[in-house]
C-alpha cells in the first residue's frame, strides 16, 4: 500500500483525500478543497443561483446546484481505499500546527520546513517551492554535517572560552571583595579596641583624680566636722551648766567649759584656696582629638589631670617668675626641633608646629588669668612635648 500514497494525495491539498467528490470530468477531489476553490473564485459569494466549478487538473467548466459540492457524486472507491490506509496506519505524518489534522507531508524549500498542503495552498507558504520530505531528508542530511563543522569552528569553541575567563574573572572579583569586607571588620575591631583602651585610659585618669581629691579633702573635711562637733557639744554644754542648782556642780562644769573652749580656740581652721583642675577633658578632647588623625590615634597621649591649688600672692608672683622662664625654654626648644625637623620633612614640621603651638596656648590661659595652675600646664606640656619628640625620633628612624 505505500506505492499507492500518490494516488491517494489530492492534488489540491497534497494531503490524504477527505471525503473525495468526483467531477464531471471525473477527476476526483477532496470536497473542502472544491469549497475552498469556489470560495476563491467568487461564485460562492452570496449565492442564490447554480454556481460554476472550474476543475483544478483539466480547468473544464462544471455547473453546480444549489447543494453546491454536496451534489457531487462521493468516490465510494477511492473512499475505502483511503479508510483501509488509515487504518493499517500508514497515516504517520505529523499534523500541521495550524491546519488541524493536517499531515506535514511537503517540504518548503524557501523556509526549510515542513507544511502541510492548506499551507502551501491557502496558508503562508502559498506560491513556495516545495520538494518531496524524503527528497528533502537526503539533501538536507549533508547540512547536518556542515552544522557540526561550523559548530566546532574555533568561533563558537571560543564561546567557553569566553565564559570560563569571565567566570575566573566574576570569582576573582568576588574574591577581592570578600577579602576587602574581612579588612574592613579587622580594622575597624582594632579601631574599636583602641578607641575602648583610650576610653578606659581617660575614664581610669578621672578616676585617679576623684581618689586625689578624696585624699585631699577627706582628712580636712573630717578635721573641721570634729571642730564643729565640739562646737555643738560646747554650745549644749553652756546651755545646760546655767540651770545647775548645785553651786560645786555649776564651777566644775564651767571650768571643764573653760577648758575645753582654750583648747578648741587653739585648732586652726583649714585654709580653703582657690582649685583649678586641669587639664579639663573637654578641652583636651577639642584640641587633641580633634586635630589626631585616624592612624594616629593611638599616639594620641592619655592625659594627667590634676588638681592645682592657687598659692598666696608673694608665692605666686615668684612662682608666675618661673613660668615665664619656663615658657621662654619650651618657646626655644620648641624652634630648635623646628629646625631640625624642617631639615628632613616639612610635613611633620606643619603637624609638629600645629601641636606645639596648641600646648603653648595652653600653657599661656591659665598665666593670662593670673592662676597657679599653670605650674600645672606647664608640667603637662612638657610631657607633651616630650611624646611628640619620641613619635618624631621614631618616624625619622
Amino acid at each position: 500500500m505505500d506505492n499507492f500514497e500518490d494516488e491517494l494525495t489530492c492534488s489540491v491539498c497534497y494531503n490524504i483525500f477527505d471525503d473525495p467528490r468526483i467531477l464531471p470530468c471525473s477527476h476526483t477531489f477532496c470536497r473542502n478543497c472544491l469549497e475552498k476553490v469556489i470560495h476563491s473564485s467568487g461564485s460562492g459569494l452570496w449565492r442564490t443561483s447554480a454556481a460554476w466549478l472550474k476543475c483544478p487538473s483539466c480547468r473544464n467548466t462544471s455547473e453546480l446546484t444549489m447543494s453546491g459540492t454536496l451534489a457531487l457524486p462521493i468516490n465510494f472507491a477511492l473512499k475505502s481505499i483511503v479508510e483501509k490506509y488509515k487504518s493499517e496506519n500508514h497515516f504517520k505524518a505529523a499534523t500541521c500546527p495550524e491546519h488541524n489534522k493536517q499531515p506535514l507531508n511537503l517540504f518548503c524549500l524557501r523556509d526549510r520546513k515542513l507544511i502541510c498542503g492548506q499551507c502551501l495552498t491557502v496558508g503562508q507558504h502559498q506560491g513556495h517551492a516545495i520538494d518531496d520530505p524524503e527528497s528533502a531528508y537526503l539533501k538536507e542530511r549533508l547540512t547536518a554535517s556542515k552544522y557540526l563543522h561550523i559548530l566546532t569552528d574555533k568561533h563558537f569553541i571560543g564561546v567557553s572560552f569566553v565564559i570560563e575567563k569571565l567566570e575566573e574573572q566574576m570569582n576573582y572579583c568576588k574574591q577581592i571583595v570578600l577579602d576587602d569586607k574581612k579588612e574592613v571588620v579587622s580594622c575597624f575591631e582594632r579601631l574599636n579596641e583602641t578607641l575602648e583602651q583610650k576610653k578606659q585610659d581617660m575614664l581610669a585618669a578621672l578616676s585617679d583624680l576623684n581618689r586625689q581629691i578624696v585624699e585631699v579633702y577627706a582628712p580636712k573635711i573630717e578635721e573641721m566636722k570634729q571642730i564643729q562637733d565640739e562646737e555643738l557639744d560646747l554650745i549644749s554644754l553652756s546651755s545646760s551648766v546655767q540651770e545647775e542648782p548645785s553651786p560645786l556642780l555649776f564651777l566644775e562644769s564651767l571650768h571643764n567649759i573653760r577648758k575645753r573652749m582654750k583648747a578648741l580656740k587653739k585648732q586652726e581652721l583649714v585654709t580653703v584656696h582657690p582649685v583649678a583642675i586641669y587639664p579639663r577633658v573637654r578641652q583636651f578632647l577639642n584640641n587633641e582629638w580633634a586635630k589626631a588623625r585616624l592612624g594616629e590615634i593611638n599616639l594620641v597621649p592619655t592625659p594627667t589631670i590634676n588638681l592645682c591649688f592657687e598659692t598666696p600672692k608673694k608665692s605666686r608672683m615668684l612662682q608666675d617668675k618661673w613660668t615665664v622662664l619656663c615658657i621662654l625654654l619650651i618657646m626655644t626648644l620648641f624652634f630648635v626641633l623646628m629646625f631640625a625637623i624642617w631639615l628632613y620633612d616639612t610635613n611633620t614640621l606643619n603637624y609638629f608646629a600645629s601641636r606645639y603651638m596648641s600646648y603653648l596656648s595652653e600653657i599661656m590661659d591659665p598665666v593670662r588669668k593670673g592662676l597657679s595652675s599653670a605650674t600645672c600646664a606647664i608640667r603637662e606640656a612638657a610631657l607633651h612635648c616630650w611624646h611628640l619628640s619620641e613619635v618624631w625620633l621614631s618616624r625619622l628612624l
